[in-house]
């Protein structure tokens, strides 16, 4: 039998379609208890790759027969010999290409909406982070938000809706992944955008992201509107979009909010918090939808793919817009945090122009699960 390759593209839509698939993961166990692969149809399992270097014959009775098997590793090498020794007992397998870094960086992009005035809404979903972006297009002109440091996905998309790209922009300085906006606004020409409360430090030109500005698109035919919203960060802002969409940034999600700890701000920004979820965000319609700049688990994502919710459904059911007690909230937010993410004091530091990593380094340095939110 043949060893075939599978795709961080071809896991994506087969995750999303819900398609049964038995997953291998030859990393050591501290790794897959750290970050692993999700789906609702997916049945995995652990077995490190130097406890199989005798053979995988007391493997074979825990693989199923009714589902496709996919061995994973972080590289893809491990993930080959293991899939290998697989088809040569007669199992059809696949290994996954370029392993969990390349599930790190790939980007699906999933279409949310069409705009009042033309045009239409992009969320780019990088599943095995966690991270969502977004290009808002219209009328020959595309604005990106969030955008992760692959930034050729993005350019090739507005190549292929025939757009160019004259506004990116960042809700806030990004702890868990290299920003890819300074490096997108550079290589497309656009403006690049920071809120300046968040860019004291950094070394190089942007322009100013304050609320009351609008920026628009396509010869002015959509608006968006920044609203500051501090709390994760002490710069971090939303954005209005054609007056139906609301980017959250990384202050509300769909099953959690924002955490205020990642500067070392965490009892000066946890008032801000409270204030942008419980009276900032109040005033808007209930019928905005709420797009963050990340998601938790597999569950938030909907039937497509797409991670999105109206913000009235969330005062319904997100519990962390419902503790009264501000004594309960500032207590939540400040105590018992999950682990903060990787390498995010030297992620802050490269997205404030301070460090140059190289390619590999980024990738290391985001490697596991973005780790935003409170829950």
């Amino acid at each position: 039998m043949t060893v075939k390759a599978m795709t961080a593209e071809q896991l994506t839509k087969k995750i999303v379609g819900k398609e049964p698939l038995f997953l291998l993961d030859v990393r050591n166990q501290a790794d897959v208890q750290d970050w692993k692969i999700e789906g609702e149809a997916i049945v995995d399992l652990n077995v490190p790759y130097f406890d199989l270097l005798d053979g995988v014959e007391d493997l074979l009775q825990h693989i199923p027969s009714d589902r496709e098997v996919l061995v994973v590793c972080a590289k893809e090498g491990s993930s080959i010999l293991v899939a290998e020794m697989l088809s040569e007992a007669g199992v059809p397998v696949h290994y996954l290409q370029g392993g969990m870094k390349a599930w790190s960086e790939h980007l699906e992009p999933v279409k949310i909406g069409d705009l009042s005035g033309g045009g239409e809404l992009y969320q780019f979903v990088r599943m095995g982070k966690g991270c969502l972006s977004y290009m808002i297009v219209s009328n020959g002109e595309a604005a990106v938000v969030d955008a992760a440091r692959m930034t050729e996905i993005y350019i090739d998309f507005a190549k292929k809706h025939d757009v160019s790209v004259t506004h990116v922009l960042d809700t806030h300085l990004h702890a868990d992944h290299i920003s890819g906006g300074k490096k997108l606004a550079e290589q497309t020409g656009a403006t690049y955008w920071l809120p300046p409360k968040d860019a004291e430090e950094v070394t190089f030109e942007y322009e100013r992201l304050e609320e009351g500005q609008r920026i628009t698109i396509g010869a002015a035919s959509i608006d968006i509107q920044p609203i500051y919203s501090p709390g994760h960060t002490i710069g971090s802002t939303s954005f209005i979009v054609d007056n139906q969409y609301l980017l959250s940034g990384d202050i509300l999600f769909i099953d959690s909010i924002g955490r205020p700890d990642l500067a070392g701000m965490a009892e000066d920004w946890v008032d801000d918090l409270r204030e942008t979820l419980y009276e900032r965000y109040m005033v808007f319609s209930k019928e905005y939808i709420v797009l963050p700049a990340h998601f938790m688990t597999i569950e938030e994502m909907n039937e497509d793919g797409s991670v999105w919710k109206e913000l009235g459904s969330l005062l319904k059911e997100n519990h962390g817009l419902h503790i009264e007690d501000q004594h309960v909230f500032r207590k939540m937010v400040t105590e018992g945090l999950p682990a903060q993410p990787h390498a995010f004091q030297e992620i802050r530091q490269a997205n404030m122009g301070k460090l140059n990593p190289d390619v590999e380094a980024q990738r290391e340095m985001e490697m596991g699960p973005n780790r935003c939110a409170i829950r």
